[in-house]
């Protein structure tokens, strides 16, 4: 078992000021892997101070080495790849297939992709007779989740990075282990001390520090509605800028002429993956009456080729395995859903709450498949996080639109049709932040981010790197 003590400060490895610790579990053996520091707010404290000191000359380093810096850390963290397979693995619970593909896989190329972005990006413009800057914001505090822990990581650390910020990273305490490899890449690049730092702890004591610091000029997070809340709050006295990445209860919509084939592996697989803890992850189901049953039909049989496996085990299968979750907790929490659902009057036609017969231990939740869903119930509106697929019918393409857009989130959805116009005609309506049309493949440069309880930001490619710039206007003699 790893005892990890020290925080990343200032260049350098230091020990927590708290005296507790974190424990750190293996999702598939219930075992724990790690104990990590327990960091206070004076922790915060000393990561602020270094990434404000270090702030002013890492903004005015030249665009080439900063990317240059960039590529570094990309090559580098590329050589610790199997490391960090491993690592997510154990700690989240994905399949390796998966943790080779997504969990590190993606989180590789956004170095070049953000080095390459900056060595094009407009930084200023004239208009009239001013001269419009855009310059980094500050000191940012970066808040990340548990569910793609390094990958949303990068999906902050990167752009500020890149824009000429400093960093205070804190990780999720559940899936801490893969950030203090990205330290470790960090330090043994040589990035200036003080441009990144990373302070390990709960979200009440670390988390809250950062973001009421008056020295945090943004703080980025991604995370549930209830802790974003929690986290404009603290900020809120500082009027800093928050970035808030929340939760999703998105719908696919299916029209009456899309195949029940096609339909149902996209609508398990856009449910089902990294175990449904997904915040974009496609968690409603909806069919058109007319045709209802033989939609339902095709997503149970493809729904029940999905098999829950033991993550490290070399697993091919991408599409149809599932790991356990992330945390004992967690899993009590989407199995409440599960039952909440049935005591509300929904029908279980796969899965159900129990304990998988083939797995005693282990953090695992049956994939299950509700039918008989009204828009109202609990498991239409709620965010679940687990591998809980809602199957909803409608009467008409405005009906399903209404239905769609009947939730507090706005993060995602699908649409499924024969005709691909015709689909694009119902995900202009959709009031969310990105639509699939047709199984079409995610893109990591396109903005990523919700309307309404979904969240306020857009993350990746241009969009991403200038939630971290500020804009200046320069008025120029004439």
């Amino acid at each position: 078992m790893q005892q990890l003590e020290n925080n990343y400060i200032n260049g350098e490895w230091v020990p927590s000021s708290g005296t507790g610790t974190l424990e750190v579990v293996d999702s598939s053996t219930e075992e724990v892997i790690a104990t990590v520091p327990a960091s206070t707010a004076a922790d915060v404290d000393a990561a602020v101070a270094a990434a404000r000191a270090a702030f002013e000359t890492w903004s005015s380093t030249p665009i080439d080495i900063r990317a240059k810096y960039l590529r570094d850390i990309g090559a580098a963290l590329a050589g610790r790849y199997d490391e960090l397979v491993d690592t997510i693995s154990s700690e989240v619970g994905s399949p390796k297939a998966f943790a080779q593909m997504v969990q590190a896989g993606l989180s590789l190329g956004e170095w070049e992709t953000f080095a390459s972005l900056i060595e094009t990006y407009e930084w200023e413009e004239r208009v009239g007779n001013s001269l419009v800057v855009r310059e980094p914001i500050g000191v940012v505090g970066a808040i990340t989740p548990w569910n793609y822990p390094l990958y949303l990581i990068i999906c902050k650390v990167v752009p500020a990075l890149a824009a000429g910020c400093t960093v205070v990273l804190k990780p999720s305490e559940i899936t801490p282990l893969n950030a203090y490899v990205l330290a470790e890449v960090l330090h043994e690049v040589g990035l200036p001390k003080g441009v990144f730092n990373m302070v390990v702890g709960t979200g009440p004591e670390v988390g809250a520090a950062i973001s009421s610091h008056p020295d945090v000029d943004m703080v980025s997070f991604t995370g549930s509605g209830r802790s974003g809340t929690a986290v404009s709050e603290a900020a809120a006295a500082t009027h800093k800028r928050v970035g808030l990445e929340l939760g999703g209860k998105s719908a696919n919509i299916v029209l009456d002429d899309a195949d029940p084939a096609t339909v149902a592996f996209g609508a398990v697989f856009g449910c089902f993956i990294n175990s449904g803890q997904t915040c974009s992850a496609l968690t409603r189901l909806l069919v058109p009456e007319s045709r209802a049953q033989e939609y339902v039909d095709a997503v149970v049989t493809q729904a029940s080729q999905v098999r829950l496996v033991d993550p490290k085990a070399d697993e091919p299968d991408l599409f149809n395995s599932l790991g356990p979750l992330s945390s004992k907790a967690h899993q009590e929490r989407v199995r409440s859903y599960i039952q909440q659902g049935i005591d509300e009057g929904a029908t279980v036609a796969l899965g159900g709450p129990e304990q998988p017969e083939e797995f005693a231990t282990g953090f695992y939740v049956k994939p299950t498949v509700f039918t008989d869903v009204t828009p109202e119930m609990t498991i239409a509106q709620e965010e679940i996080f687990g591998p809980v697929l809602s199957i909803i019918t409608y009467t008409d393409e405005d009906d399903a639109v209404r239905i769609a857009n009947g939730t507090i989130y706005g993060l995602s959805g699908g649409v499924q049709s024969a005709d691909n116009d015709r689909a694009l005609a119902v995900a202009r309506r959709m009031r969310t932040g990105q639509v699939d049309v047709n199984g079409a493949p995610f893109n990591t440069t396109a903005p990523f981010g919700g309307y309404k309880q979904s969240g306020n930001t857009r993350e990746r490619g241009r969009w991403g790197l200038e939630e971290f710039l500020e804009t200046k206007s320069i008025q120029l003699p004439v």
